[in-house]
C-alpha cells in the first residue's frame, strides 16, 4: 500500500496547487501575496479584498482537500477497504502541502486551514462542531483569527485520538498509530505556518480581524 500512500499524496498536493486566492485575486489585477500578510489564503483575502474574496477563497481551498480525498476514495476503496479512509488523509494531506507550497508560486501559498478544514470535514463531519464552535468563539471574542485557527488543529487532533482509541473512526486498529502520525503532521505544519501569529499572540502585537474592503 506504499505505492497508493505516494498516489494519494501526490493527488492531493496537485488538487492543492489550485490557489483559489491568488487565482481571485488575479482576476481583479491584485497580487494577494503581496498584501496584507503576503499569503494568498482565505484571511488574507478577507482582509485586502473583502468579504467575498474571502468566501470565494474559503469555499475554494475548502472543496479542494474535500475533492481530493473523493478522488482517493473512488480510486482505493475496492483494493483497499480497509485502509482506504488513510489514503483518504494522505490526499487531504497533499492538498494542504499543495496549497502551502505550490512550486509554481515559488511555495508561496498559503497556511492550509481552509484546506484542513474541509480535510476535518471529509475525514469525520463529527469532528467539525468542535472544531467550528472553537474557531468562532475565540474569533468572535478576541478578533484573532489565528488563535482560532490554532484551536482548530489542536482540537482537530484531540479529537482524531479519542475518537481513534474509542473505535469511532471505523478503521482497524492496526491502522490507528499511523492514522494520529498523519493527523499528527496536519498539526504540526499549522502551527510551524502560524509560528509568527504565535509569536505575537504571545507578545500581544498580533493583528485583529478587521475588513478593510
Amino acid at each position: 500500500m506504499i505505492a497508493s500512500r505516494v498516489i494519494s499524496l501526490v493527488i492531493g498536493y496537485i488538487f492543492g496547487l489550485f490557489q483559489t486566492g491568488y487565482i481571485y485575486g488575479k482576476a481583479h489585477d491584485v497580487d494577494i501575496r503581496k498584501q496584507g500578510s503576503g499569503n494568498a489564503g482565505t484571511t488574507n483575502a478577507l482582509r485586502t479584498l473583502g468579504w467575498k474574496a474571502g468566501l470565494v477563497t474559503f469555499v475554494g481551498d475548502l472543496g479542494k482537500a474535500m475533492l481530493a480525498m473523493l478522488v482517493a476514495w473512488l480510486l482505493f476503496r475496492g483494493k483497499y477497504p480497509d485502509g482506504v479512509k488513510l489514503l483518504e488523509m494522505y490526499a487531504g494531506f497533499g492538498a494542504v502541502l499543495g496549497h502551502n507550497f505550490p512550486f509554481y508560486l515559488k511555495f508561496k501559498g498559503g497556511k492550509g486551514i481552509a484546506c484542513t478544514s474541509g480535510f476535518i470535514l471529509a475525514f469525520d463531519p463529527l469532528m467539525a462542531p468542535v472544531c467550528l464552535a472553537l474557531f468562532i468563539g475565540a474569533v468572535a471574542i478576541t478578533r484573532y483569527v489565528s488563535l482560532g485557527s490554532i484551536l482548530v488543529v489542536l482540537s482537530f487532533f484531540i479529537q482524531l485520538v479519542i475518537f481513534g482509541q474509542n473505535g469511532m473512526l471505523g478503521v482497524h486498529s492496526e491502522l490507528l498509530p499511523e492514522i494520529y502520525i498523519v493527523g499528527g503532521l496536519f498539526t504540526i505544519l499549522a502551527l510551524w505556518r502560524h509560528r509568527a501569529n504565535i509569536k505575537r499572540l504571545l507578545s500581544g502585537t498580533e493583528n485583529k480581524l478587521s475588513l478593510h474592503k
